[in-house]
């Protein structure tokens, strides 16, 4: 009964981005549930080292290079795909980039390459992908959001503002999609353990302090708990959840923050 509801046997997805870190970990996870794996990137070198990561889980996998801002890329990958695979049915938008520049020295270019990247390329993927869907009368599409789709920080003024912005388009997708059996959802993870967050995970680091005083779990997150959040959404399991963002953060949006020592366990 289970692998009837989170199984994915038949189904082809699409990871953007997935080379490493979360996105490695969805593909990995939708993979493990039988479906079948796309995985796309800019760069070659990158999608030929993942294979080695997908080859290692026991899981076969499709690469296909490239650019997610551009629309005739996405149109000529997609095509790509749907001639070599078949038609995507589980489309996960999770390529970004983040810039911590302050608002008064990030140059405008910088701004709009976020925003191209994090936000405005959920759009154009989507609205290759989603027409396929609708004729089928089924699809699942998974956003990846942020923390910061809900508050701001310093220095990431360009990134919350294409996830705040990513939130919406989540919604309004789901407004004008659902009525042809899709499901529109985001992910917004929380601080995750991944190689890019390595240095900052030390003991005594200023950051590591942050994260710890603020998350009622008490722990970082792993990519394995973004992947099942992105199971979950895929699957059978989510039919009737629409239009919501399922942020995976060991409870940080539920806290104001502790005074330090007060989430400390006692043995």
């Amino acid at each position: 009964m289970l692998e009837d509801i989170f199984g994915l046997q038949g189904k082809v997805a699409l990871v953007t981005g997935g080379t490493h870190g979360i996105g490695l970990s969805i593909g990995v996870a939708l993979g493990k549930a039988g479906a079948t794996v796309c995985i796309n990137a800019r760069s070659t070198g990158k999608l030929d080292a993942c294979k080695e990561e997908f080859t290692d889980e026991g899981i076969d996998v499709y690469t296909v290079a490239f650019d997610v801002t551009k629309e005739e890329e996405v149109d000529k990958g997609i095509s790509q795909i749907e001639k070599d695979v078949g038609q995507i049915d589980i489309l996960v938008n999770n390529a970004g980039i983040i810039k911590r520049i302050p608002i008064l020295d990030m140059p405008v270019e910088d701004y709009k390459q976020v925003i191209d990247v994090d936000l405005v390329a959920p759009f154009i993927v989507s609205k290759r992908v989603a027409p396929k869907m609708i004729e089928k009368r089924a699809g699942k599409i998974i956003n990846i959001c942020s923390m910061m789709s809900e508050y701001g920080r310093n220095s990431v003024s360009a990134y919350a503002s294409a996830k705040g912005g990513l939130k919406l388009l989540t919604a309004n997708m789901c407004c004008e999609w659902a009525k042809y059996g899709l499901q529109v959802n985001g992910i917004g993870p929380g601080y995750i353990a991944t190689s890019q967050t390595a240095p900052i995970r030390e003991d005594g680091h200023p950051f590591n302090d942050l994260v710890m005083m603020r998350t009622p779990a008490g722990r970082w997150g792993e990519p394995e708990d973004i992947g099942n959040a992105a199971l979950f959404l895929a699957s059978k399991a989510s039919e009737f959840v629409n239009g919501q963002v399922l942020y995976v953060d060991g409870g940080i949006l539920a806290n104001f923050g502790y005074v330090k020592g007060e989430n400390t366990i006692v043995e």
